[in-house]
């Protein structure tokens, strides 16, 4: 671990507020995590809007390393492509935040699950087609992607993401893939859970 400066603490604590404020205007589509690189072992000092399911105490990443090693690493990388552990799209930004000396002692990343705008994508796509074709027989993919794409745009309606529905929410979307024919699908119920987030016997007890 670096030695700690009051000025550093400081900063740090002023960027906590900032991260806050961020979460708070991109719920509950955007993680923002605070890394405080001088203990990289234990460098997530707060997460918000958590998506990522890491927690605060988490070691810092390979981005935040690179920034520990080298002070001419740059600044600010922003949108860049990254995906979290469960293969979820992301669109990440990466600040690096300098003490007085020039050397890295935190950085504030923003991280956009994909998701929701993928799916308002398709609903758009939907929209804008004129083929005389039925919509369901024409533009829903086959299999799992079906299924995660009827849940993608649930959610689009609710102004959403799919891990952030509520319960009914989750209840009146099982209505819906089983009115569908989605929940016929093979491994259905596992698909699902995998994509709101949640267990399998969560997903048979929205589907009662």
């Amino acid at each position: 671990m670096k030695k700690t400066s009051l000025q550093d603490t400081t900063l740090i604590s002023q960027l906590e507020q900032i991260a806050e404020g961020l979460s708070k205007t991109f719920s509950p589509f955007c993680e923002v995590v605070l890394h405080d690189l001088r203990d990289p072992q234990h460098a997530i000092l707060a997460i918000h809007n958590n998506l990522s399911g890491r927690a605060p105490g988490d070691p810092a990443t390979e981005l935040g390393l690179a920034r520990i090693a080298d002070p001419d690493y740059p600044q600010v990388i922003a949108n860049y492509q990254n995906q979290f552990a469960d293969g979820r799209q992301v669109k990440s930004t990466s600040i690096g935040i300098k003490d007085a000396r020039g050397q890295y002692v935190a950085a504030l990343c923003l991280n956009v699950d994909l998701t929701l705008f993928r799916g308002l994508q398709g609903l758009l796509e939907q929209f804008g087609s004129v083929s005389g074709d039925k919509l369901g027989e024409s533009l829903d993919p086959s299999g799992a992607d079906a299924i995660r794409a009827r849940i993608d745009q649930f959610a689009a309606r609710l102004a959403t993401t799919p891990r952030a529905l509520k319960t009914a929410d989750r209840r009146v979307l099982m209505q819906e893939l089983k009115d569908s024919g989605c929940l016929d699908i093979r491994r259905a119920m596992e698909t699902v859970a995998s994509h709101l987030g949640v267990s399998r016997a969560a997903v048979y007890t929205y589907a009662k």
